[in-house]
């Protein structure tokens, strides 16, 4: 597993880390939902953007589920909207701006690397995810 990361931002101690997984592979998907005790999961962009408040729709929206939200972790390839999509939409909210995001891939693409990093990414996975790369991820939550 490969990691690309930029700055981190922190939770307290005392706080269970609140995750939004946001993937079309099920598997991926309850694999971060597992490792992560309290997470949210997601089949696709859309979906995660109405989630967060940020949907068509919901323009003024009173959901506050963004604010609860510590760290998203988005799939690249999804159908819909791309990880690189919802990372410039999440990035574009006043809200939701400083929450981290991670984009997993399994395609090594240095290019989808360098732009997800540019616009904001708090890191870029390689998949497939393992225990040891959610440890990491958990890790940087809590700032050890």
């Amino acid at each position: 597993m490969d990691f690309y990361s930029s700055s981190s931002s922190t939770i307290s101690a005392h706080e269970e880390p609140h995750v939004l997984a946001v993937d079309d592979n099920l598997i991926d998907r309850k694999l971060v939902e597992k490792l992560l005790k309290k997470s949210s999961c997601k089949e696709n962009g859309l979906r995660a953007l109405e989630y967060l408040g940020l949907g068509a729709n919901q323009e003024h929206s009173t959901n506050n589920n963004g604010s609860k939200v510590n760290m998203i972790i988005t799939d690249y390839c999804m159908p819909g909207m791309t990880g690189y999509e919802l990372l410039k939409k999440i990035k574009e909210s006043s809200i939701l701006k400083d929450v981290p995001v991670v984009i997993m891939s399994s395609e090594n693409i240095p290019t989808r690397i360098d732009q997800c990093m540019e616009e904001g990414a708090q890191m870029f996975m390689l998949k497939p995810l393992k225990h040891s790369d959610v440890k990491r991820l958990r890790c940087q939550l809590m700032q050890c």
